[in-house]
């Protein structure tokens, strides 16, 4: 916590105020677009659940508890399973105990760790998935890669699944990204799910579990994958985040 509070901080608000300065990065051309009305009854009950169970976070690091927490009452309404009030996320960190989830969510965290990187990401949402008897085809984990050699085969599939996400409803994208790639913010570490994609502009878009983010906001795919590649490098390394990448859910 000391490491954060004195190192790695004073490095995000440099960075940040940096590229606030020379408009570069989140603020430059390619910004988020936020969206002011929500999709209804579009024949995806995937999509249209999201967005119907979509909520903020109870805590600052607690963004992959809102995330999962709106996939599995989406997945649980689909089914016909969701009987009574919806799951809330003080019920899951009570119900799932992978990787100490609810130690992670709080101000000390989990021997000094808080949030969850990309593999950590995967254990628990499977775990939940399994916890709350949802049936599915697969789940699968995607780290990214800035690598010219192997990011054009990862890109493509992105890209392919995003399409299935949209037009089948017959999987869910949980994306692991770096905020302030999307928006103007501090380049930190997040977890939200896939709410969309426009095939014709090639546009992502994102349902944030961010406090400060009132409204889902849209994004290039080419940004979208600069988001998730983003490399921490030595200041969240010891915490075992690298790059980002994404959960596919196959249902």
């Amino acid at each position: 916590m000391i490491f954060l509070k004195w190192v790695i901080r004073p490095y995000l608000y440099i960075l940040y105020f940096f590229q606030k300065f020379t408009k570069t990065g989140s603020f430059g051309n390619d910004q988020a677009v936020y969206i002011q009305s929500s999709p209804e009854n579009t024949g995806n009950a995937v999509k249209d659940g999201l967005f119907k169970h979509h909520v903020k976070q109870f805590y600052e690091s607690a963004c992959s508890v809102a995330t999962i927490v709106s996939v599995i009452n989406t997945l649980l309404d689909k089914n016909g399973d969701l009987k009574g009030p919806a799951v809330i996320q003080q019920d899951i960190l009570e119900k799932v105990k992978t990787a100490h989830w609810k130690e992670r969510m709080s101000d000390t965290g989990y021997k000094g760790r808080r949030g969850l990187p990309i593999q950590t990401l995967y254990q628990v949402v499977e775990d939940s998935l399994k916890a709350y008897k949802i049936s599915y085809e697969f789940v699968e984990m995607v780290q990214m890669t800035k690598d010219p050699l192997r990011s054009k085969a990862i890109k493509q599939l992105l890209h392919t699944r995003l399409e299935q996400f949209e037009k089948n409803g017959n999987c869910l994208i949980i994306c692991h990204f770096d905020q302030g790639s999307f928006i103007r913010d501090l380049h930190i570490p997040h977890i939200s799910p896939v709410g969309g994609f426009d095939a014709i502009s090639d546009k992502v878009t994102l349902l944030d579990v961010d406090t400060s983010q009132v409204s889902p906001y849209q994004i290039s795919f080419d940004t979208f994958y600069k988001g998730l590649s983003y490399n921490y490098n030595i200041m969240f390394r010891r915490f075992g985040y690298a790059e980002g990448g994404y959960i596919f859910i196959r249902v």
